[in-house]
């Protein structure tokens, strides 16, 4: 009887947790996804900065606004407690966020300050574009080097 008292209490104990869990990988995901969409508008900025695409005013400023827009998106609920590389293997964010969580918080206000710089002179031109393309990737990288395991 013990054995299916000690089943009966980790499918409970299971069914329980499964909702949490749901929930946490799809913030994991999105999150994830939210990184893929700054990548894939930063390699637009980048490329151009760095000069290996030619410079396309209205692309630039597409991408400056996108990026903009994506780092406006509430965080709130992308980063629940629990969803580091420690605990969930599909995750490169390290426990030291949520240990640091005051720092993480000013980094990401500052990718925020850096792509709303940049979404105001994307389309002014390559002089233009080339700083404020690099204090984006600053931002970034800060965070990355801090919170961010190596892949």
């Amino acid at each position: 009887m013990g054995f299916y008292k000690t089943l009966y209490g980790a499918a409970l104990v299971a069914a329980f947790a499964a909702p949490a869990l749901a929930q946490d990988m799809n913030a994991i995901e999105a999150r994830q996804g939210q990184f893929k969409l700054y990548g894939h508008n930063i390699a637009v900025l980048g490329g151009m900065a760095q000069g290996r695409m030619d410079y396309d005013a209205e692309m630039a400023q597409t991408a400056a606004d996108n990026l903009f827009h994506l780092t406006r998106h509430d965080q709130s609920r992308l980063w629940p407690e629990g969803t580091d590389s420690s605990m969930v293997m599909e995750t490169r964010a390290k426990a030291e966020i949520w240990e640091n969580l005051d720092d993480f918080t000013a980094k990401f206000v500052a990718l925020q300050e850096a792509s709303a710089a940049l979404q105001g002179v994307a389309g002014d031109g390559l002089d233009a574009l080339r700083p404020a393309v690099g204090a984006v990737g600053a931002s970034c990288g800060a965070c990355h080097e801090d919170y961010r395991e190596e892949s």
